[in-house]
């Protein structure tokens, strides 16, 4: 039952208040890493979603920790999101070197009202690559 205290450990990694504010939990166990899924509610009772994976690792000394990242997804964003998610799952299972004609890939021209940055120039990170030096 080692799943279950992966499940265990989340659990009680969470505070009090953030426990209260949970409405529904999904948990999804994927190989060795376990998805949360938990919807929330703000002090407004306006709902949005966690999503959680932890992955069991090996530590320092031979000692074992869950490394866990999340994404917040808010109401107003969920029907992108789905379209975005929904794209990439079909674009996988078609196989990575068929592209639909009608949708090139593309970065969009995203201007934040407080930077002259455009989203093309920022350099992709991956997971794997964090808390490395």
């Amino acid at each position: 039952m080692e799943e279950e205290a992966v499940i265990q450990e989340v659990i009680n990694g969470h505070d009090e208040k953030n426990i209260k504010e949970e409405i529904f939990t999904k948990v999804v166990r994927a190989g060795k890493r376990t998805y949360f899924f938990d919807v929330k509610a703000t002090r407004k009772d306006d709902y949005y979603l966690t999503i959680t994976e932890s992955k069991k690792r090996l530590g320092k000394e031979g000692k074992v920790f869950y490394e866990k990242h999340k994404i917040f997804l808010y109401k107003e964003d969920f029907e992108k999101f789905s379209e975005g998610l929904k794209d990439a799952v079909t674009y996988i299972g078609n196989g990575k070197d068929e592209l639909k004609a009608s949708e090139p890939a593309s970065v969009p021209d995203i201007r934040d009202e407080k930077s002259s940055l455009v989203a093309e120039e920022f350099t992709n990170v991956e997971f794997e690559d964090l808390g490395k030096k």
